[in-house]
């Protein structure tokens, strides 16, 4: 019998693991509320002169079936984090196929990582 991932995996998860998340799709309608892992993962950068640099991935993990179906995140969507107040726009979506996406952010008006 297969997994309902989204049920039984995902689901379960943000009822443990999420946090309340406002968020704002570039199409125009109106705020929504959403759960999301939110994270600020470290990673090294390997600049010219060999050095690495420590850096952080600011990361919201959602489930889409929570988004309206014309609201599915896309790259300039925004969105805030209610516990810490940060604003954030997604970068870059990057779906999972099993119902939840790993949404890349960066501050607002940003170009680059």
């Amino acid at each position: 019998m297969p997994i309902n991932w989204n049920a039984e995996v995902i689901g379960p998860l943000m009822g443990v693991f999420g946090e309340p998340v406002t968020y704002m799709s570039l199409n125009g309608a109106p705020a929504f509320q959403v759960s999301g892992v939110y994270d600020k993962a470290f990673f090294a950068v390997n600049v010219e002169t060999g050095s690495l640099v420590s850096t952080s991935q600011p990361t919201l993990g959602v489930q889409l079936s929570q988004f309206p179906p014309n609201s599915l995140p896309k790259q300039g969507d925004q969105l805030v984090i209610v516990g810490t107040g940060e604003q954030w726009e997604v970068r870059e979506v990057h779906p999972d196929s099993r119902g939840g996406a790993r949404l890349m952010l960066n501050v607002p008006g940003q170009t680059d990582v």
